[in-house]
């Protein structure tokens, strides 16, 4: 079938909750409104009221509901309706959600998602255009998932969902429908921790990961460039070996993200080239980056995006040492 990332959501959840009865979503709006984004459409009619609940405006309650509930043998899907919301459960999901298994010597896990769009580029409003993924996945115990593509929503979502351990799932909203392809119907899995090889090439390696694709791959061919462009998929835990066999090959990098530059996923990325392809490098690493700020608000929010003719930069600098 033909699908929008949030189509994929949708979809991923409807074969979920189809096929195991302990899948419960929950959230902000997600029943009588099918969310915000329309993500959650329709559940509510299909799967009834005891597994599509409204809640209270509570992040915290919210993820602290889907860290026990998970406890004791559901796998709840939580949704936070911007990611900008989150930090109020940050305390759960760093205290509790996290740490269950390693606290309890795996005698308890928590296999919970918490879904939530990030990033900006739909002119909203404060605090609902952050790209975190950085702090998030410094959480050990805790996998970070954003996907680029409807295919791969669908089967990361449902990875996520059976996984027996938390997955916070960030979902890009700047490209929830501008993106639509063939999406595999019935079950369909992508597994967490592979990286994606989009484009193969030789004179470069270009990182990229979420919202952040489609302007990396527009900026490659702007450029004519024979470069090895890989979508990272997930954060934590990261696909190094990708990385490291692609620098190897090319002997180049630019790593790119909307997120905060300084102690960005950007910086692992780097850290860990250096650990294991540093004689490899023909020139140092470019990063491509969001700015150490808050994302402006509306029209000015253009200013911060990692667009093409930056990325761009960032590919000819990699280039021209």
């Amino acid at each position: 079938m033909q699908a929008t990332i949030v189509e994929a959501v949708n979809d991923a959840l409807h074969e979920e909750m189809d096929r195991d009865d302990r899948v419960v979503v929950f959230g902000e709006d997600v029943a009588e409104s099918g969310g915000v984004f329309r993500a959650t459409d329709e559940l509510l009619e299909e799967f009834g009221s005891e597994r599509v609940v409204d809640t209270p405006l509570s992040e915290i309650a919210i993820v602290g509901g889907a860290t026990g509930m998970a406890m004791y043998g559901y796998r709840p899907v939580a949704e936070i309706q911007f990611s900008g919301f989150l930090p109020p459960a940050f305390d759960q999901l760093v205290t509790n959600a996290s740490r269950i298994r390693w606290r309890t010597r795996g005698e308890l896990t928590a296999p919970m998602v918490v879904r939530m769009p990030y990033g900006a580029g739909v002119r909203a409003l404060e605090h609902h255009s952050e790209s975190l993924e950085g702090a998030y996945g410094h959480l050990p115990g805790l996998q970070v998932v954003v996907p680029s593509t409807p295919a791969d929503t669908k089967g990361l979502l449902t990875a996520a969902i059976r996984d027996p351990d938390p997955v916070l799932f960030m979902e890009p909203k700047r490209i929830y429908r501008s993106i639509r392809e063939e999406v595999p119907e019935g079950e369909y899995e992508v597994p967490i921790g592979e990286a994606a090889v989009r484009r193969e090439g030789e004179d470069l390696t270009v990182v990229a990961w979420g919202a952040m694709m489609p302007p990396t791959l527009d900026a490659v061919d702007d450029g004519d460039v024979d470069a090895e462009v890989i979508d990272l998929r997930t954060i934590s835990p990261l696909d190094t070996e990708t990385v490291v066999e692609s620098v190897k090959k090319t002997g180049r990098c630019v790593v790119v993200h909307e997120g905060p530059r300084t102690l960005g996923v950007g910086s692992e990325i780097v850290a860990r080239i250096n650990d294991e392809a540093l004689m490899y490098l023909e020139s140092p690493i470019e990063r491509v980056t969001g700015f150490d700020t808050p994302v402006p608000l509306l029209s000015m929010e253009d200013f911060y995006f990692p667009h093409p003719p930056r990325i761009l930069d960032g590919i000819e600098a990699a280039l021209a040492d």
